[in-house]
């Protein structure tokens, strides 16, 4: 993929990370290096330190935080807390403080949804401070390797032993946290090889990783075994375990529901048909990107980080 492949709108990017807090905020100088198409690990992780972390309560005893690259929930119990995902490790003291605000008790345990650096790069504070790291065997697997993700232009070291899961497994495992049972469940390859979901069964909330990006067309990460079949595979899965009453937590964006679980699934299905029809008509890259198959769904979901023109490329990518 040539670098001016990636193109993300600079309001979108940020926001996607969790990082715009309000509409009247004023994007950082920084953010316009993105027109220059430099890479936007380094620049999400700058961003990370200085974002606030807001808070919102869901149900149950648990807290969504955003700030600090991916959604994380926060299960807050009478001896200790239990997190799924732990963002960027450059948010560790605003992220000790929020979540101090919420409960002072020591965090017992961590679960990753999968291996990508705004989701676990914090690892190594949050064991640090006791908690014991549960994933997927992909995700110690992926932590454990020098990784360049193209379409990044990153290339991630190695995380340090004390960042790594602790207990792995490899289609399901059941967790019981102070009396509440939490389901983790594997996808298969979708976002990356190492997806999972967290259902918190008592509450009815779902934590689906990027497998769902409310609201933005999402990244596939093809360097550690995404593939859009899998996405459209894991938003079904989505659709099936949810009901109207089921509050989604997504990976990027916003709190979800089951309607735009669905919504989100069939703009998978229509958009990789659309592409899937031009290319088996031999149609090059090029060719398909300038017929523009996304262009009925642009509105609502391309104004964010990846814009139609790579998201067309990302679809073309997985199909064979």
């Amino acid at each position: 993929m040539e670098q001016n492949d990636f193109k993300l709108s600079r309001r979108g990017f940020i926001a996607s990370a969790g990082l715009l807090t309000g509409a009247l905020v004023k994007l950082p100088s920084w953010a316009y290096a993105l027109e220059k198409r430099e890479g936007p690990v380094t620049m999400i992780i700058a961003e990370a330190a200085k974002s606030p972390i807001t808070v919102q309560k869901l149900r149950g005893g648990l807290t969504m935080l955003r700030g600090s690259g991916g959604n994380v929930i926060l299960l807050a119990g009478k001896k200790g807390n239990l997190m799924v995902d732990a963002g960027i490790n450059v948010s560790e003291k605003k992220m000790k403080a929020a979540i101090a605000g919420i409960n002072p008790a020591p965090i017992k345990k961590l679960i990753n949804t999968h291996w990508h650096f705004d989701h676990a790069s914090g690892n190594e504070w949050v064991h640090q401070a006791g908690a014991q790291i549960i994933a997927h065997e992909n995700t110690k697997k992926r932590l454990s390797q020098k990784i360049t993700v193209e379409d990044w232009q990153y290339t991630f070291p190695p995380s340090p032993a004390g960042a790594l899961p602790e207990v792995i497994f490899k289609q399901s495992h059941h967790v019981v946290f102070e009396g509440t049972g939490i389901h983790l469940d594997y996808y298969a390859p979708a976002h990356t090889d190492c997806d999972i979901s967290v259902f918190f069964a008592d509450a009815d909330v779902l934590h689906v990783g990027d497998t769902l990006w409310n609201g933005y067309y999402p990244f596939i990460d093809y360097n550690t075994g995404g593939s859009i079949s899998g996405m459209i595979q894991a938003a079904e899965d989505n659709v099936v375990r949810t009901t109207d009453k089921t509050i989604v937590i997504c990976g990027h964006g916003q709190v979800a529901n089951r309607a735009q679980l669905i919504a989100y699934r069939d703009m998978l299905v229509t958009v990789e048909g659309a592409v899937r029809e031009l290319k088996t008509q031999g149609l090059g890259i090029e060719e398909i990107v300038s017929r523009k198959p996304t262009k009925a769904f642009d509105a609502k979901w391309g104004n964010f980080v990846i814009g139609p023109d790579l998201f067309t490329r990302l679809v073309y990518k997985g199909i064979v």
